[in-house]
């Protein structure tokens, strides 16, 4: 009787090495193919645009704020000094002609006279004052 001596096998081996290569080599491929997108809003707005429009910086004047108190006094200016309705226009006037690109905020209460406003806004107009704008509270900030 023969005996056939066989070799015995070795088990399949997985080289680990060889692999991590070749998943390097896919991960590159699939970056540099992949087109990435920019997030997109939701909604798509196309908004105006102006010539005049600027944004607000250190070289604008600080506007000229008007209060208008409950009881219907007037306060002009930073240090909110107290002015006659009679008086305003004349130192509407004055503001005007040291600044003429000068701005006035009217800070008014809301239980300031509607006739009130409207004579205010006649000396504001007679200064010569164009550019007028109004104050207000968001209804958050109470």
């Amino acid at each position: 009787m023969r005996f056939i001596s066989r070799r015995r096998r070795q088990p399949p081996a997985v080289i680990i090495v060889a692999l991590i290569d070749v998943l390097i080599v896919v991960l590159i491929f699939l970056l540099v193919t992949t087109t990435f997108k920019k997030n997109q809003p939701a909604l798509r707005v196309s908004l105006p645009e102006s010539s005049q429009a600027g944004k607000p910086g250190a070289n604008e004047n600080p506007p000229l704020e008007l209060v208008i108190e409950p009881n219907g006094n007037l306060r002009l200016g930073p240090e909110r000094k107290p002015v006659a309705l009679d008086r305003l226009k004349a130192e509407l006037a004055a503001a005007y002609a040291k600044n003429p690109k000068v701005k006035l905020t009217l800070s008014g209460d809301k239980e300031a006279t509607w006739g009130q406003m409207i004579k205010i806004m006649d000396a504001v107009k007679e200064s010569g004052i164009k550019a007028v704008s109004a104050s207000v509270m968001s209804a958050g900030a109470k």
